[in-house]
């Protein structure tokens, strides 16, 4: 009786085993974990303060800037899809003076791409610029005029193209087919800029459908505490097309780790386009501050 009670038990374990492992099975094989994410803010702020007998001179201010930026990317067999936000927003105020910004961008980016070669993969995608708050000139007679704002000027490009990208750090992408839709929502602003970002007086939106673009990015650590992140555009209208026609953009930041949150970051931009003015447009910042930033992998 015991021979058969014990044999009984040791059926039964052993199907509750069997059944166990049949369930776990395909919940591993059905694993949909295909994504790699990113996410790091940042914070810095600057502060300058001379007492009244100062005689070297200055002028007190305070400036904060703040970072959000965040990656992710899903790879099954040929197929990806990769997306990219940053946002970045900052403001400075002088003694005498209103608060004025000192940084402001909204830049989302979202490509899908079917690998052909192991370097080489056909891509659709779409990028959308724009800007968070108003924009002004000061006048010296102490007014201000408005310049641009929240979608005065928003670009939104769409690519159908070729990208090379040789590793993990750096793609370009070739675009023969990008139209661009260029949006100012405000009517004021051709008041103060003539040009009105290329958009047609009385119009909202200018669409350029025969347009070209080149895309390529540079997200590299030089160092242990040192990191390098660039990104260029090149676009050029099919129907207007001239050396001095095509837009150019680029955007360069440089990060230099002191502690795993305090860092020193040096961040630049230039422009030419002629839409916008007919000189190149600079800007650079250079800040202390502290930038969080998680990671996830497959």
């Amino acid at each position: 009786m015991k021979i058969y009670l014990f044999s009984l038990f040791a059926s039964v374990l052993s199907c509750h085993v069997l059944v166990a492992q049949e369930v776990e099975t395909p919940a591993a094989e059905n694993d949909t974990t295909f994504w790699q994410s990113e996410f790091s803010a940042g914070l810095n702020f600057n502060q300058a303060g001379f007492s009244s007998n100062w005689k070297a001179g200055g002028v007190n201010s305070v400036a904060f800037g703040s970072l959000v930026a965040g990656k992710a990317a899903y790879r099954k067999e040929k197929f990806s899809w990769d997306n990219e936000l940053e946002l970045l927003f900052g403001i400075v105020r002088n003694e005498g003076e209103e608060t004025r910004k000192s940084n402001d961008r909204i830049f989302l980016d979202s490509k899908l791409g079917y690998q052909l070669s192991e370097r080489w993969s056909a891509y659709f995608s779409a990028n959308y610029l724009t800007q968070f708050a108003e924009g002004y000139t000061f006048n010296d007679d102490g007014t201000k005029s408005l310049i641009s704002k929240f979608m005065a000027p928003g670009f939104l490009t769409s690519s159908l193209g070729m990208e090379y990208k040789p590793n993990e750090t750096f793609f370009v992408r070739i675009g023969p087919l990008s139209p661009r839709f260029t949006f100012v929502t405000d009517s004021e602003i051709i008041d103060n800029v003539p040009s009105n970002y290329g958009v047609p007086a009385g119009e909202t939106v200018r669409i350029e459908w025969l347009a070209m673009q080149v895309f390529a990015s540079l997200d590299k650590n030089l160092s242990e505490n040192l990191n390098l992140k660039t990104r260029y555009a090149l676009f050029a209208n099919y129907e207007t097309l001239a050396f001095d026609s095509i837009d150019h953009r680029l955007d360069l930041t440089l990060t230099a780790k002191i502690t795993n949150i305090i860092n020193v970051t040096f961040t630049g931009i230039s422009i030419y386009d002629l839409d916008q003015d007919p000189g190149v447009q600079v800007s650079q910042a250079l800040a202390l501050g502290i930038l969080y930033k998680v990671g996830s992998k497959k």
